[in-house]
């Protein structure tokens, strides 16, 4: 007889990579509260100088996804083993002791650490995403009791394709050439053949990642795998914090930046349908594809499309107008300016638009603080926002295609209470309400404003608001009284006129 998702978990070692980030948090969190009788989870994770291992813990679990249950359950936290190691280590740095261990006791595999930088350089890209993937999966090799393997992997791992089917690719590099090329080759020689190596993909975390998952498949006829490839991690649905999220990558810096007044234009096709998804369908995901693979057994790697994939249909406008609507509903404590701006559909009139909004503005008020002896940051701080929105807008210039039959398909292998429980079903998200919890969680988990800022938040946003209306007022007045005093009223009525007649 099958069991149940809860019956199978029962018993199980589990050792987690990448526990620190946003979705290894988020999988300890629901594995603890779902899984009572799960054994031990092993968290490999670096020890920092000054820091023992009951301390690195510590801080780990204060995060608010923790919340709940250090209060109702604080005893569930003994489950959980520190095994002290690097990913980017030969033999990861365990000790001997841990190793045994490991190779003993461990079921179940779930590897998500991962560089998620985009402009790393290939060198880091590869021992990282690449060469720490291969020490995890050697490791796995040696493991008595291995059931399932899963290796997070990305939905834009092969961005060249015009639809993204879940099947493996082939890398267009041997994975073992290409560690062996960056291991021998110097920085200065692998930066200059660097875009011609990649050029297949836009950036080295994405080549990384599709090579990678050619070097995942070489294990799977030893032990069995699956490769989840979710498109852009975003806050939490339901769990188990509505809207949690505790990092400003992708979507959400783009959200908290623009409600700061700092972000005005971004390069973006309106018209084009975004594919995000939260970060607990991920979690249920995950935890469902080791089910399903432990249990299947498959010598064969299976892919897993973790996407909306037109189940659920937003385009970018739609989420610049809801995210506008939220952000003047539920405003930041500290903003620049009042939220304003536009997407643009063309990069020359972005260009134009980030000059004189983004560039300008950043010298003016530098200059400023020069002027008041005051330290200058914003100049700075455009410069890395306008770099990272420069990444951003790959993503966001271009229409973006998954199958995911295979994702679909884990509903149909539990019963309804389970689907419940571990709920994968994106068809149900009410996108506008997503949106507003997605803007609160932000305020609260990442700039960490309570609620009760609300009405004092409300009231300096009104004020920025007026600030803003008489700026305009002051400025529109200005660029008048230059076109009176050059070229004459006679030639500003016909300017108006004509604007007021054009067809």
């Amino acid at each position: 007889m099958t069991p149940s998702v809860v019956e199978f978990y029962k018993g199980k070692n589990i050792l987690i990579t990448g526990g620190t980030g946003f979705l290894g948090k988020a999988l300890i969190e629901k594995l603890l509260r779902a899984f009572p009788d799960i054994s031990t989870i092993y968290l490999l994770l670096r020890v920092k100088k000054g820091l023992s291992e009951e301390e690195r813990l510590k801080i780990l679990f204060n995060n608010k996804i923790f919340a709940n249950l250090r209060e109702k359950q604080p005893d569930v936290f003994k489950k959980i083993k520190l095994v002290a190691g690097d990913i980017l280590d030969d033999n990861l740095g365990l000790s001997n002791d841990d190793v045994q261990e490991l190779r003993r006791n461990c079921n179940i595999v779930f590897h998500s650490a991962a560089c998620v930088r985009f402009d790393q350089s290939l060198k880091d890209a590869v021992n990282m995403n690449t060469k720490g993937t291969q020490r995890i999966l050697k490791l796995a090799e040696t493991m008595e009791k291995i059931e399932a393997f899963v290796h997070l992997s990305t939905a834009y791992c092969r961005c060249e394709l015009e639809v993204l089917e879940e099947k493996l690719y082939p890398a267009v590099h041997s994975p073992a050439k290409i560690i062996d090329l960056v291991d021998w080759l110097d920085e200065k020689t692998l930066s200059y053949i660097e875009p011609k190596l990649i050029s297949s993909e836009p950036n080295t975390y994405s080549y990384t990642k599709a090579m990678t998952e050619d070097l995942v498949a070489e294990y799977s006829s030893k032990f069995p795998i699956a490769i989840g490839r979710p498109s852009i991690v975003v806050a939490a649905y339901k769990e188990p914090l509505i809207g949690w999220v505790d990092n400003i990558n992708g979507p959400t810096g783009l959200l908290i930046g623009s409600g700061k007044g700092v972000i005005r234009s971004m390069h973006c096709e309106p018209s084009y349908l975004a594919d995000a998804i939260p970060v607990d369908i991920v979690v249920n995901g995950c935890i469902l594809i080791a089910y399903t693979t432990a249990l299947d057994r498959s010598k064969d790697v299976r892919i897993f499309n973790m996407t909306l994939s037109g189940i659920q249909k937003i385009t970018w406008r739609e989420i610049i107008e809801l995210g506008e609507k939220w952000v003047n509903e539920y405003p930041f404590m500290v903003a620049l300016w009042y939220p304003g701006g536009t997407i643009k559909s063309y990069w020359l009139t972005h260009q134009v638009a980030h000059i004189f909004t983004h560039v300008l503005p950043a010298y003016f008020i530098d200059m400023l603080l020069f002027l008041l002896g005051k330290k200058t940051f914003m100049v700075n701080l455009q410069t890395r926002i306008s770099h990272g929105l420069s990444i951003l807008q790959y993503y966001t210039t271009k229409e973006w295609h998954f199958k995911n039959t295979n994702f679909l398909s884990l509903q149909k292998r539990i019963t309804k209470s389970e689907n419940d429980i571990f709920y994968t079903d994106v068809s149900n998200i009410d996108l506008d309400e997503y949106l507003r919890n997605y803007i609160i969680g932000t305020k609260l988990y990442v700039l960490n404003e309570d609620m009760e800022s609300l009405p004092r938040a409300r009231e300096l946003h009104r004020m920025r608001y007026w600030v803003d209306v008489i700026a305009k007022a002051l400025l529109y007045s200005l660029l008048l009284w230059f076109l009176y005093t050059k070229c004459g009223i006679s030639s500003i009525q016909k300017y108006l006129f004509s604007l007021v007649n054009v067809d």
